[in-house]
């Protein structure tokens, strides 16, 4: 019988692909989109317009404009929340 050691790395590599996975089945919209608009990031952070623009003006979520339509890349919002992250085991 062969042994197989996991590592940490191997486990934070596991919890990125569930998160992912769950993400998907939650919001399955997202599955295909890389873009969103601002009506989208809205509903998923559950944010009023106003804050939406705080976050654009004050450089905290990066964004693109094509004409009158704003768009957001779905990475850098997740880079958003993970930097914004809050540990309160301590």
């Amino acid at each position: 019988m062969a042994v197989e050691i996991v590592t940490k790395d191997d486990l934070h590599s596991f919890r990125q692909e569930l998160i992912k996975e769950i993400k998907l089945l939650v919001n399955p919209n997202l599955q295909m989109k890389k873009w969103l608009k601002s009506p989208e990031v809205r509903e998923m952070l559950n944010i009023s317009p106003g804050t939406l623009q705080n976050l654009r003006i004050n450089g905290t979520l990066r964004y693109t404009r094509v004409g009158s339509i704003i768009y957001y890349d779905l990475e850098d919002i997740e880079k958003v929340l993970q930097k914004n992250k809050v540990d309160n085991s301590l």
